[in-house]
């Protein structure tokens, strides 16, 4: 691997997570700040945040929001952050929350937590739970904590937990 700084080289997304765990106030708002700083077209800094703390009612609406199979692990996430955008410019939006989310992600790592982003969940259902403002769109849940024993998890997670990670190489990245 060329020179990649530690962040993102040790980052990965786990579903074993510390059930016992739970995120300090202080650890959350520098998460939500290190999203605050992305990058964003002309500043408009489009992304909307919700924060659900293990067993509060947001967490409870985002987790039974998740499909079955991530609620086995995802409920032993310290946190879940619903990630939404709003805006004129719905693509545009998207991407700089994604730039948001990452910011977000990095900062975590840096924390010792783990991310891991959820993009299959009932976006209209937690829109509803949640009252949204219909201008605002749910993109992605990320559960959020410390690692814990990939030996609770069923066996099949198991197995992809604890696998070699595995990526693409550049060169398969880089269009002709």
């Amino acid at each position: 691997m060329s020179d990649l700084h530690p962040l993102l080289a040790f980052r990965w997304s786990p579903r074993a997570f510390d059930p016992q765990d739970r995120l300090a106030g202080q650890e959350v708002d520098s998460l939500l700040e290190a999203a605050r700083w992305a990058p964003s077209a002309e500043n408009a800094q489009p992304w909307r945040f919700a924060v659900g703390h293990r067993q509060d009612e947001t967490w409870k609406r985002l987790l039974v929001a998740l499909p079955d199979d991530d609620q086995r692990w995802a409920r032993h996430a310290s946190a879940l952050l619903l990630a939404a955008h709003r805006g004129d410019d719905p693509e545009r939006a998207a991407y700089d929350l994604g730039q948001a989310v990452a910011h977000l992600t990095v900062q975590a790592t840096a924390l010792g937590l783990h991310v891991r982003q959820l993009a299959r969940f009932d976006r209209d259902g937690i829109a509803a739970e949640l009252d949204l403002p219909t201008d605002v769109r749910p993109a992605v849940v990320a559960a959020v904590g410390r690692l814990g024993d990939p030996h609770a998890l069923p066996a099949e997670l198991f197995r992809r937990e604890t696998g070699l990670r595995r990526r693409r190489p550049v060169a398969d990245l880089l269009l002709a």
